[in-house]
């Protein structure tokens, strides 16, 4: 079966289902998206690690990583394999000195341990064929990588620099990087130079 690379190109909440987020997948060099409906704590973990940021303890997917590269293990790719009843199912390929070995996971995990690795995600043909997105329908799935509602947003519009500091010191203290990213990226807005 022939895999198809994709990378993360959006997560947004779920238009579909409350409480939950989508992670878009795109084709790597080609038009079709993939979307996922995964959970809160998943999504934040995936938005961590886009945005680099370094939260004041590990979270779980960072202490596997960190458990994985103390033992030399690799994480090679993360490939989705399997498409039962609108679940989406994955396998995280990992590597050491003696051996590679499939390791089943939760898509949504295997997606989070991508990111901070580094590593290739594929998907089967068949199940992109079968699930995902193209041309015009894709155009709307490409949201920015923002995941706080617009309502939100505007709040944010709202607050003065010194007020958006003291929330990003408090979410960030409570742990809630999807919502620190927001904040930062309103502070930024306001502190970047104008460009003429």
């Amino acid at each position: 079966m022939q895999k198809i690379e994709l990378e993360i190109v959006a997560l947004s909440h779920s238009i579909t289902q409350s409480n939950s987020y989508a992670v878009i997948l795109g084709e790597v060099n080609g038009l079709r998206r993939l979307p996922i409906v995964i959970g809160g704590f998943e999504a934040q973990a995936i938005a961590v690690a886009l945005e680099n940021m370094h939260p004041s303890r590990p979270l779980t997917h960072d202490l596997m990583k960190n458990f994985m590269t103390a033992f030399d293990v690799q994480l090679q790719e993360v490939y989705i394999c399997d498409l039962q009843e609108g679940i989406f199912y994955s396998k995280l390929v990992c590597h050491n000195t003696n051996d590679t070995i499939e390791i089943d996971s939760r898509t949504s995990d295997a997606l989070a341990l991508a990111v901070r690795f580094g590593c290739p995600i594929y998907v089967y043909e068949h199940i992109l064929d079968q699930a995902g997105l193209a041309n015009e329908k894709a155009e709307k799935m490409d949201a920015p990588t923002s995941i706080t509602k617009t309502s939100e947003r505007s709040d944010l519009a709202k607050l003065s620099l010194a007020e958006l500091n003291e929330l990003l010191g408090e979410v960030l203290e409570q742990e809630d990087y999807i919502r620190a990213i927001d904040i930062r990226d309103e502070i930024n807005k306001r502190t970047e130079p104008k460009q003429p």
